[in-house]
Formats: C-alpha cells, structure tokens, sequence
C-alpha cells in the first residue's frame, strides 16, 4: 500500500513522496509541489522546512543527541582533538596517521599573513567591532588567492584541499591580528606549534609561557572550538550554502556565514551570558534572587544560556563544556564569582519545576563565555572564535553544495502582502 502523504485542495490531489534520512527522520518532498498544485508552503524562518540534504552532522535535540559524521560529540569531545574533528567533518571519515600529518602540515605552512594584508588591518578605527573585520578580512582572501576562488566549482574543487587549509588556518592568525591591533600590540608571526596551542600564542604571547605547561588550558580551547565545529543547518551554515549554491567560492560563502554569525540570536548568546553574570554579580546576587525573577517574566531578568532553538533535553556540548571549564579553573587557581553564579543558576534552574516542566536547560554558551574569559579574551572578541571553531562545518557545507552536479540556486518563495496592481500618478498631481 501506497503510504504517501496526499493534500487536497479543492478537486484536487497532489501525492507527495516521502523520504527517510539515515536516521530514521521523514521528510515529505515537496519539491514538486508548487509546479502540481500553484501553492507553496509558508513556512516563516524554514523552521519545518529541509533546504538540503546532507551528511556532516546528525542533530536529534529532543533526546540531546549531536554527531559529526556519526560519531558521538562526547567522544570526539573525550578521545579528539579540534584540528582531527576538522578533517573528519571536512572529508568525511577520521584521518589516517599519514592525513592528519598532512593536514597538520598544510594548516602550519598557511598560518602566516604577509606583509601586505597585514595592511588592511590599519585601515580600520581601533574601535572597529572585530566581526566587522572579520568578515571583511576573510572576503579579501579570495582577492589573494584568486587561484583558489574562481567561482567555478569544478576548478575550486581542484584546489579544495588548500583551499579549506588556507581558510581554517588564516582565520585564526586573522583573529589573533584583530585582537592585539585593537589593544595597541604588535602582531605576533605564528610559531611551528599544534594549532590551538598558536592560538594562544599569537593571542596572548606575553601570557604564553603561564598557559602553556597546563594541558587543561589547551583542551579548554580545543574543546571550545571542536563542540562549535558544526551544528547542522543554523543560520549562518544555512546562509553558507545559500551563497555556495550561486556558484560563490569558498571565501566568499564563509565570509557570508561570518556576516550572519555577527547577529546577537546567533553568535551573540554567549555574549548575553556573560553581560547576565556581571549583572547579577553587581547586584550582590548569588543568582537566587535572579532566578525568581526570571520565573515571573520580566525582560530584565531573561535567564541567557538556557533553552535552545533545536534542543528540548540538555544540550549535549554543555555538559562538556561545563566539566571543563570547572577544570580549567581549578587548574589555574582561578576563582572566578562568575563561575559561581552559573552554577548556582544551574542546579536551581535543574531542580526548580518551573525550569524542568519547560525543558529550559543549560546550553553551551552558558559555559563557553567564562572560558574565554578565564583565558584573556574581552567578551567583544567572542563571537569571533566562535566563527573560528564554526569554519569547517561552513567548509563542508559549502563543498556539499559545490560537488552537487544536480544542486539549484537557493531561490525561496513568499507571500506577497503589498499593494494590488494600481496606475502611476504624475508628480502635480499626487
């Protein structure tokens, strides 16, 4: 029997074929629809549509289930590395001894920024919002490596492999640069060092010699940016694929996806926790009284860094996370009262029914923000590591798109709400 879905409308029926990912997930395939029918679906935000298909990452939030091509984010998180996470969502499987020292070679001999792009950086204010920079910097790529982004995918897709290492690399030594020009600092040329280990140093040279011999600093960092490396179709990733589909290179799709992190509901949240802590903290709270005032409603007192878009059970990324920032700072003999703060927010928000009934746990902003601030990073710089950590999921995406022989430029439709057809009237007579 035929267990295809049918919608009538009027005397009419149109079936709709269903598909089933890997997973088990149903979709109906309504890409034919509007052709036999003359509808469409309006589906404000896509939040129930699937724009693509895809293999990189699988996302069940009501059972807080995250994977990179099948593999279980917390043992990536426990056994892993950000640099081998990377090469595993980009190509698909974990690297062989030989790929991963490979890969490590091309992210080392890209790292660099020369001379004259250095410039660009002294064209803006001091002042300048780092993903203002960010996303104009990472654009100019395209611009220095015009063999590597000539929008054609068959000739990009030649060069992907360097590609994808100039963009993952050149992004952080971009965002070191940003940071230590904004503080007056000189730049800081990258050292043969493990990527999140060059990180730090091109950041914090002058602190580098404290954080270097606690390996709890450098899996911080490693964790923070691996549990950011992808997260299925957001926004910006979404927004990476929409540019791709036109035919746009690599820089430029990623430069688009940088833009779209920029926004406060997408790469701000970790932003929000923190300036709610420091609120609090002001305050002379301990979170208490915050938290009964939260359950009452007031803008004011919005609990950041609970509940999430996707997520219906306990974001998977922080409980990780949580774990070790807590080591982190143990390690560094930091007491940090904003760390106390979140905890108490958290064990009361957990036991309180008014939290539990409405599925409002903690997220993994709720922990990543006292993370970098334990390491130096202002809280203005943070949503530009998480474009750092995000770079090989839009990497991914985007070769997606490109290797799709038979993939369409993202078009979406709408419902058009303006004025029915009306005649022009001249100037005199309006």
């Amino acid at each position: 029997m035929d267990n295809n879905p049918v919608l009538k409308l009027g005397e009419k029926e149109v079936t709709f074929p269903v598909m089933t990912g890997s997973e088990g997930e149903k979709a109906v395939d309504a890409r034919k629809f509007r052709q036999e029918s003359g509808y469409i679906f309006y589906d404000q935000g896509y939040g129930n549509t699937g724009s693509c298909e895809s293999s990189i990452t699988f996302l069940d939030g009501d059972k807080g289930i995250l994977r990179y091509r099948g593999y279980p984010i917390e043992q990536l998180a426990n056994y892993s590395d950000y640099v081998e996470t990377a090469y595993l969502i980009i190509y698909g499987e974990l690297p062989n001894a030989k790929q991963r020292y490979e890969f490590g070679c091309r992210l080392r001999e890209n790292a660099a920024i020369g001379t004259q792009m250095q410039r660009i950086f002294y064209s803006f204010p001091e002042s300048a919002p780092p993903m203002v920079m960010l996303a104009s910097i990472v654009s100019s790529l395209a611009s220095y490596y015009p063999h590597l982004a000539t929008n054609n995918f068959e000739k990009d897709l030649e060069n992907f492999d360097l590609a994808a290492a100039v963009a993952i690399s050149k992004i952080r030594t971009i965002v070191a640069i940003i940071y230590r020009y904004r503080n007056g600092f000189p730049f800081i040329h990258p050292k043969e060092l493990p990527y999140a280990d060059n990180f730090l140093y091109m950041m914090f040279s002058e602190q580098y010699e404290t954080f270097q011999p606690i390996p709890e600093v450098i899996r911080a960092l490693n964790l923070l940016l691996l549990l950011h490396a992808d997260h299925e179709q957001n926004c910006s990733t979404s927004t990476v694929r929409m540019v791709a589909s036109s035919g746009a290179n690599l820089f430029t799709s990623i430069t688009a996806g940088a833009c779209a992190l920029s926004g406060p509901l997408h790469g701000g949240a970790n932003v929000a926790v923190m300036q709610m802590l420091q609120t609090i903290h002001a305050e002379g709270d301990d979170g208490t009284r915050f938290i009964e005032a939260a359950k009452v409603g007031s803008k004011s007192t919005r609990l950041m860094g609970f509940g999430h878009a996707i997520y219906r059970n306990f974001d998977p990324r922080a409980k990780i996370i949580g774990k070790a920032c807590d080591e982190m700072l143990t390690r560094l003999g930091k007491s940090d009262p904003l760390l106390d703060i979140a905890k108490n927010l958290e064990q009361t928000a957990l036991n309180d029914d008014y939290f539990v009934s409405r599925r409002l746990y903690p997220n993994v902003d709720f922990y990543s923000g006292i993370i970098m601030r334990a390491l130096g990073f202002p809280t203005d710089m943070f949503t530009v590591m998480f474009a750092v950590g995000r770079c090989p999921g839009w990497i991914a995406n985007w070769r997606e798109v490109a290797s799709n022989t038979k993939g369409r430029i993202y078009r979406p439709r709408q419902v058009y709400i303006g004025p029915t057809k009306r005649d022009y009237i001249s100037l005199d007579q309006r």
